[in-house]
């Protein structure tokens, strides 16, 4: 009965073998045979706690019995009661001490006991009996590998190789090793030779991914995380690096899918849930990112990375005082944490003008980390804007040589108003457009749709404000027989005139700021856009990473940001040939469009305001030369600064009227004035006022003085519609240069000039002799008929070179 229960069992006819098994216990309740291999049956089965039941009862017929308390010990390490298995082993040795297996199995019950050394010894003792046992070898190399006995581990699994040259997991154990050991070349080979052996194992193609990210071959190491995740590896640090490699390439939703399945298979997992939470959050799905940042402080409550993360998402939510208390922890938790000193700085600039405190952020961050990206430049600016000019040189040289370096140490914006240099502005750009890198694949859809070319314009001010100041009467004229033309808004209604005016002007406006940057992509080329028109660049509301996902097949750097993105998704940047001269274009990444005239629109139907100004009422003697600037504060440098004393000092009886800023702006600029031997009572502010009262009270000014390197933009065309004169220096950058291309188009060349020497003895000139100036404000008043002013056939110009894109760009149609 017995023996042919026996041979059901060695066929795998496991039923019959059962019944086989009991009927023979039931004839023989003492039959420790019968029972021993009823257990082994079960084991087989995977039934643990049956087969233990089974070993019990056969040493229960027969304590003297060594295989049945060997086999007890297996099934007791199988239900991971490692204590009893010891215990089992050891009876069963004491029986049959010359058992290598036995000595193995207890050598693993002791690693999970957690007594490596002991675990070590058994194993020893095992081969001492046994010395071909490759896979006790093996057992023995892990167990010495986490120990980090590097050479005794290797020795180890060279032994079980050379006993047995094609055990995958073996080989792939060595390629941890050697990845332990710093000798990636070597781990990768073994990963390699692990895979050809066993294509399925998924743990040998991941750590092959690691090692190719870490060789620097991106694309291989995806390629690898995506084949081991396609075999259900069921690693959580796999979907976590899979994340990440999604992550870098803009591939978000799918990078999120992977953090998911990392937190699933372990929910303690606190990097994974931290990036889960920033993946959340570039998908403007914020609520969400917030839970996620909450579960990484439930498991990890003073994670600085994780609150400074948290921080950055209030802040996107505009819950300023959240965001303010998170940084705070962040830096209570790790006040070595430069990160949460710098975005609670920039946010408090931002968006309370805290000027003290930002600074003080500011210097702590570099202070911790002289590194932090961009941190220096963010200090450099907030000093501009509140005139503390205290070592402005200094700062200044150490900003030009982070950017030479090519370190994040400026972002593009703050930059333009301090560097002369349009080879370190295209640097500075392109480190920044580091920060967006280009999708692996196109957002937009083709063919073509036929019909007219549709035209979109992404911007996130799409209200009152001067980019809508000056485009509203382009968006108005353009053709619409050949155009279709529809706004991405990233920004809001303000419900203001301009915004009405705007939503008349565009076939549609598409809402986009709710919308992570492939999900608005997709949402741009399903309109069928043609051409993309990048209004923000790197200022105000934009979204350079939509840019990025290649929305249309034509994209344009366009009005915003007077200069190159560098970045070589955006095809063309829209200039004339003063600010870009043609023997400059190497300095611009996208390929120059040129317009004639003046690249800067102006909106012929904006109308001036009805409103009398008066001099006495805006702090301005009646009888002095009001020499004045509008720019933001932050334009202003001490060496423009000082050109202007120099010419208040020749001109005995004239005032300086600044645009005010916040802060102690006007107490420094009082103070360096006297430094420059002027009465600080010539310095006038005008404060911050609605739009309409700002352009009636330009009238009270005699002549406006522009700034270097960063010129007056819209607040010039402002100036000229006003009547204001505008005085210029041409400058040798693009942000330098539109004050020259302004006047140009606006006939009055005479108000330009090539130095700063000039630039003063023309203004001394002018605040000299009335009839020279009366005479440039008589041109003026017939500003709507220059071509600054003429918005048809600016607009005309501009549809041309957007119809040459389309051409250049081979995109079908017949344009």
């Amino acid at each position: 009965m017995l023996a042919q229960a026996l041979a059901h069992h060695r066929q795998g006819n496991f039923d019959a073998a059962e019944r086989g098994y009991t009927a023979a216990i039931k004839a023989d309740p003492r039959n420790f045979t019968a029972h021993h291999l009823l257990g082994t049956l079960r084991m087989q089965q995977g039934r643990f706690a049956d087969a233990l039941s089974a070993f019990d009862r056969a040493i229960g017929a027969k304590p003297d019995f060594a295989e049945g308390h060997g086999s007890r010990g297996l099934a007791l390490c199988n239900l991971q009661r490692f204590q009893e298995a010891v215990a089992s082993f050891g009876k069963c040795l004491k029986l049959k001490p010359r058992a290598p297996d036995i000595l193995a199995h207890r050598g693993l019950a002791l690693y999970y006991l957690k007594k490596p050394d002991a675990a070590i010894a058994s194993y020893d003792e095992s081969l001492a009996l046994q010395p071909q046992n490759a896979d006790a070898h093996m057992a023995r190399a892990n167990i010495l590998m986490e120990q980090k006995r590097h050479a005794e581990a290797l020795k180890g699994y060279d032994t079980a190789l050379a006993l047995r040259p094609n055990i995958p997991e073996v080989i792939f154990n060595r390629g941890l090793l050697l990845t332990d050991m710093n000798r990636p070349a070597e781990a990768l080979a073994a990963f390699e030779r692990a895979i050809a052996l066993k294509p399925a194992l998924g743990a040998a193609h991941y750590n092959r991914g690691r090692l190719l990210e870490h060789a620097g071959r991106a694309d291989e190491a995806l390629a690898a995380y995506e084949t081991s995740a396609n075999l259900g590896t069921a690693l959580p640090g796999l979907y976590h690096d899979l994340g990440l490699a999604y992550s870098r390439r803009g591939r978000v939703a799918e990078a999120l899918a992977a953090y998911d399945k990392a937190v699933t298979i372990d929910p303690a997992y606190v990097a994974a849930w931290n990036d889960r939470g920033l993946a959340l959050k570039d998908l403007k799905r914020f609520d969400e990112a917030v839970e996620s940042f909450g579960r990484v402080l439930t498991l990890k409550p003073d994670f600085a990375g994780a609150l400074n993360n948290l921080g950055n998402t209030y802040w996107d939510m505009d819950r300023i005082d959240d965001a303010a208390r998170a940084f705070t922890h962040a830096i209570a938790a790790d006040p070595d944490q430069a990160l949460a000193y710098r975005n609670r700085a920039s946010m408090l600039l931002a968006k309370r003008e805290h000027f003290a405190q930002a600074a003080a952020d500011f210097a702590a961050a570099l202070k911790n980390d002289p590194g932090t990206p961009f941190v220096r430049g963010e200090l450099l600016h907030l000093n501009m804007i509140i005139g503390d000019w205290t070592n402005f040189d200094a700062e200044l040289a150490l900003v030009d040589a982070g950017v030479r370096a090519l370190k994040e140490v400026v972002m593009p914006f703050v930059y333009q108003a301090v560097s002369p240099s349009p080879a370190d502005l295209k640097t500075c750009a392109q480190i920044y457009a580091g920060l967006f890198p280009a999708a692996a694949r196109h957002a937009f859809a083709t063919p073509r749709r036929p019909g007219r070319v549709r035209l979109g314009y992404l911007c996130g001010e799409f209200r009152s404000h001067a980019t809508s100041y000056l485009m509203a009467g382009v968006f108005e004229h353009h053709d619409r027989d050949r155009f279709e033309v529809i706004a991405f808004d990233n920004g809001r209604s303000d419900g203001s005139d301009t915004r009405k005016r705007l939503e008349a002007a565009f076939d549609r406006i598409v809402p986009i700021a709710g919308l992570g940057a492939a999900q608005a992509a997709r949402a741009i080329a399903a309109e069928g856009t043609d051409i993309l028109v990048n209004l923000n660049g790197y200022y105000g509301f934009g979204r350079t990473d939509v840019f990025a996902q290649r929305a249309a097949p034509v994209q344009v750097n366009y009005l915003g940001f007077p200069g190159t993105l560098g970045a070589d998704y955006m095809d063309y940047i829209v200039a004339d040939r003063m600010v870009i001269p043609e023997d400059e274009q190497t300095h611009y990444v996208e390929k120059v469009a040129y317009l004639p005239g003046c690249y800067q629109a102006n909106d012929a139907r904006r109308g001036r305001p009805a409103i009398v100004a008066d001099r006495a009422a805006h702090g301005l003697p009646d009888d002095a030369f009001v020499f004045c600037h509008f720019n933001h504060t932050y334009k202003l440098t001490p060496a423009m600064f000082a050109s202007w004393m120099r010419i208040l000092t020749q001109a005995p009886g004239a005032v300086l009227w600044l645009l005010e800023s916040r802060g102690p702006f006007a107490d420094n600029m009082r103070r360096k004035a006297a430094e420059h031997g002027v009465d600080p009572v010539r310095l006038v502010f005008a404060p911050v006022m609605p739009h309409a009262e700002h352009l009636a009270r330009m009238r009270l000014g005699d002549l406006f003085l522009d700034s270097l390197p960063y010129n007056a933009h819209t607040t010039g065309s402002d100036a000229l519609w006003m009547g204001l004169p505008l005085l210029t220096c041409r400058g040798t950058t693009f942000p330098g240069r539109v004050g020259a291309s302004l006047l140009m188009a606006a006939d009055l060349p005479e108000l330009i000039t090539g130095t700063l020497a000039d630039y003063e003895a023309r203004a001394i000139v002018l605040a000299r002799d009335p009839a020279l100036l009366s005479g440039i404000k008589v041109k003026l008043a017939r500003i709507e008929s220059t071509p600054l002013f003429d918005t048809a056939g600016y607009t005309r110009n501009l549809e041309a070179a957007y119809l040459a894109m389309l051409r250049e760009k081979n995109v079908p149609g017949t344009f």
